[in-house]
């Protein structure tokens, strides 16, 4: 049954999937109400928007903020962080700093786009500091958490990633090859994650991981 007057918080709206949701989350009537936090403030304007821009190496200040459920879409590379450290500061650190603000302003639902092939004990930095936030979100104690696990995400960024460029022109060509096994390592496009994230959340659906190809099923269901 889908929840009425839900009061999100979200971080990560100026990116790919985060600019996604919170269009979708302004749009949406069952929430009354979302707080974007950031380290900047973003142009768009909506009744329901409120936005505080933030340090993300000091969020056990910011807040509380009044929320049902949070949004986190924040993410980077190792190449625009610069390295393994500033990469693990935001996808994990800053992450988990979000978690527990929202916890602590009333969260009971946890949101995390996350990635295919997180694993805590994978022997690939990426894919381990995923992991190793997912656990850890685990351990924050929030009722609902759901975790979406895409592949590949399509899109126009408004930051240069030459190599994702390339592979969002080639990999859709080649979708067919993505089948079986493979099927959860399709690229698929950030609005759709986007989606699947705001239907997960309406519909109060529990805790969960979700690979790409649930996403995009979720992802058609919502957009009917």
């Amino acid at each position: 049954m889908e929840q009425k007057g839900r009061k999100t918080l979200i971080t990560g709206a100026s990116g790919l999937v985060g600019g996604h949701a919170l269009r979708l989350l302004l749009a949406d009537p069952g929430c009354s109400q979302v707080a974007s936090l950031g380290r900047r403030t973003l142009e768009l304007k909506d009744p329901k928007l409120r936005q505080a821009v933030v340090d993300f190496d000091k969020l056990e200040l910011a807040g509380p903020f009044d929320c049902d459920e949070a949004f986190c879409c924040l993410g980077t590379t190792i190449r625009k962080a610069g390295s393994q450290e500033a990469f693990r500061k935001i996808d994990f650190e800053a992450t988990l700093a979000f978690a527990r603000l929202a916890k602590r302003s009333g969260a009971t639902r946890f949101y995390l786009v996350s990635s295919t092939g997180a694993d805590a004990r994978s022997r690939v930095f990426y894919s381990r500091v995923k992991g190793e936030i997912e656990a850890a979100l685990h351990a924050v104690g929030f009722d609902t958490l759901v975790i979406l696990r895409p592949s590949l995400l399509l899109g126009e960024r408004s930051e240069s990633r030459p190599l994702e460029r390339f592979a969002s022109a080639i990999l859709p060509r080649l979708s067919f090859l993505f089948q079986g096994p493979l099927r959860s390592y399709r690229p698929i496009a950030a609005s759709a994650v986007a989606r699947a994230m705001v239907h997960a959340a309406a519909q109060g659906l529990g805790s969960q991981n979700l690979d790409s190809e649930r996403i995009e099923e979720l992802a058609l269901t919502q957009a009917r």
